[in-house]
């Protein structure tokens, strides 16, 4: 290891900072960045982990008061992060790396149709409402259940690898919460992310092996990735968002499928 490996080390975090604040999916950068410099895949799986958690809570930091926006929902969807970080943490460390290999590139696949459906299914969802109103039948006002066994299961996803793990949430977030703008879904995922990669970050420093000195590059980069983040997130419309998932999303899945 020599002081140029840890600058290009730094310098992938800082894109992954910036990528996972706006988007997600910063792992497809730093992940393959140590493993060309020499980590084995489940030590650089941690230390990835472990080196990003700094930029998370920085790009989070950064979009405060979004986050505050939507406290509610982070009190709602917080402990599920919290139990399937913990969850995909320990299933790394008891399974073998190919064990998500085949549907990974499905749920990532099924995330980015979501995410272009969402203006569509959210059109549907309100002229049913709408006819409901008019038979004398309004809809629910209960928020609806099933984001939360999916926040679940892609926040154990998270835990156990996580690139690309934004991208579901976003679809999850963008569906349950259709009125919310997506800046604000956007700044709920990355405290929802935040507390995914910190719950596993523990799980690995108690008990896998870790590069600590990559762990210091990667944090340093991605703290200053992720106030970049937050400043370029705040600003992009809704199609922008869109697009940059479903280009993330694609990458995500050659990535996964010609490894």
């Amino acid at each position: 290891m020599t002081w140029v490996d840890l600058l290009l080390a730094a310098i992938a975090g800082v894109w992954a900072g910036m990528i996972n604040t706006v988007v997600g999916s910063g792992s497809l950068v730093t992940f393959p960045t140590l493993l060309a410099l020499g980590l084995p895949p489940v030590m650089a799986n941690t230390t990835n982990n472990i080196g990003l958690v700094p930029g998370s809570i920085s790009g989070t930091v950064g979009m405060l008061p979004e986050v505050k926006a939507l406290k509610h929902e982070l009190i709602r969807l917080g402990p599920l992060a919290l139990l399937g970080g913990l969850a995909g943490a320990l299933l790394l460390l008891w399974l073998p790396s190919s064990a998500f290999d085949t549907i990974v590139p499905i749920l990532i696949a099924i995330g980015c149709i979501l995410v272009v459906l969402q203006p569509w299914l959210t059109q549907k969802m309100a002229a049913r409402a709408g006819r409901l109103a008019a038979e004398g039948r309004p809809p629910s006002s209960r928020k609806p259940w099933w984001p939360l066994p999916a926040i679940a299961l892609s926040s154990t996803y998270g835990g156990y690898f996580g690139a690309a793990q934004g991208l579901l949430h976003m679809a999850i977030l963008s569906l349950a919460m259709p009125d919310e703008s997506w800046p604000r879904l956007n700044a709920l995922k990355n405290a929802l992310a935040s507390i995914i990669n910190f719950t596993a970050a523990i799980v690995f420093i108690l008990v896998a092996p870790v590069s600590w000195p990559y762990v210091g590059a990667l944090a340093v980069g991605s703290v200053i990735g992720g106030q970049l983040g937050a400043r370029v997130g705040r600003r992009l419309p809704a199609v922008a968002y869109r697009v940059i998932i479903v280009v993330i999303g694609v990458i995500a899945i050659i990535n996964q499928l010609v490894k």
